[in-house]
């Protein structure tokens, strides 16, 4: 199958990665310190010959105190190493897809499922355990009001429900993705330390990717579908809904749809507010077609024509476009 095994000489590509590159484009901050680089948001890493790194605040934890970019990917974002090994070979731009000119002919939604169902396979061994809560909220509050544009009431809405919360140590957000008796069988991470517009994001390992970030009312025949947790925070902010189903799917395939329409009968109407970019707009209208055919009243609702996503509307709304580092629309509209 593809992509389920990786050959020596994959492995030593992967091994060569900058692993500087990797941190920055995680969110980290990195820092040259003489013959080594450091993280600013981690000051006790220490990143050699920028192939390897140690921590010296964990140098008595095997296994969790340093080693290779591999390791780097494990012990930061969760990752196993088979999949770390596939994310840095994607990461260089290194494809091996045998099959292309078939997988082509098949849509774009059913390969992002493909895509999801085969990582959710590589992570079922995997232990699912929610990082740890920090002592209060504080970085969590200061980045969703500040950098997202999200006012209090709403924040506050979102971490009563219990749904988001702040972790430890490294403050980033945790959005939890829960079934139907509220157990959470997902968790993604979002990092509040934005590097030129790019912030850490990961799964939470052993998470199950037929479920996503949700808010239900069983009282409610209505179901609103996001690619972000965010998105579904600026829809709230923009339209005050506190009553409709909510559901973010992470992705551009379905599985978490699928799974929240079977533990949700009542669900007759989907509004898909996925992104206005290429990829959005061509799920969507995927989406649209097969769940109006599966019964459903569906409507396509993407955020306004000059903007990506819900959250940038939200923004550039509530006039913080500066605080969006590395977004460049400027058309503005009224809500």
């Amino acid at each position: 199958m593809e992509r389920n095994r990786f050959t020596e000489e994959e492995l030593a590509l992967a091994k060569r990665v900058d692993l500087t590159a990797v941190a920055s484009y995680l969110g980290y901050t990195v820092k040259r310190v003489g013959k080594y680089y450091t993280l600013k948001e981690m000051d006790s890493i220490r990143i050699y010959e920028k192939s390897h790194w140690f921590r010296w605040s964990r140098q008595y934890e095997t296994g969790e105190n340093g080693g290779s970019q591999i390791d780097f990917l494990r012990v930061f974002c969760g990752m196993d190493v088979k999949t770390a090994v596939f994310w840095l070979l994607d990461f260089t731009g290194y494809r091996r897809i045998p099959d292309m000119e078939k997988k082509m002919q098949r849509s774009y939604h059913e390969r992002q499922l493909e895509k999801h169902q085969q990582t959710v396979s590589t992570e079922k061994k995997v232990s699912f355990l929610l990082p740890p809560e920090s002592r209060d909220n504080k970085y969590l509050y200061s980045y969703l009001k500040h950098n997202r544009g999200i006012r209090t009431e709403v924040i506050d809405y979102f971490v009563n429900q219990g749904l988001l919360y702040e972790s430890s140590p490294y403050h980033n957000l945790v959005f939890k993705g829960n079934d139907r008796k509220g157990v959470t069988r997902f968790a993604s991470m979002r990092g509040v330390f934005d590097k030129g517009g790019k912030g850490f994001r990961c799964d939470v390992a052993g998470n199950d990717k037929n479920y996503g970030f949700n808010v239900v009312n069983e009282k409610s025949q209505e179901l609103i579908v996001f690619e972000a947790a965010i998105d579904i925070m600026s829809y709230v902010d923009i339209f005050n809904d506190f009553d409709s189903n909510k559901l973010a799917l992470g992705m551009l395939a379905d599985l978490p749809l699928i799974t929240f329409l079977k533990e949700h009968p009542q669900i007759t109407f989907l509004r898909f507010c996925l992104d206005g970019d290429e990829p959005g707009r061509k799920a969507a209208k995927e989406l649209v077609k097969k769940y109006n055919e599966l019964g459903y009243e569906v409507e396509d609702a993407p955020p306004p024509e000059g903007y990506k996503d819900y959250n940038e509307w939200l923004v550039k709304s509530k006039g913080l476009e500066k605080q969006m580092v590395g977004q460049s629309h400027t058309k503005q509209h009224n809500w």
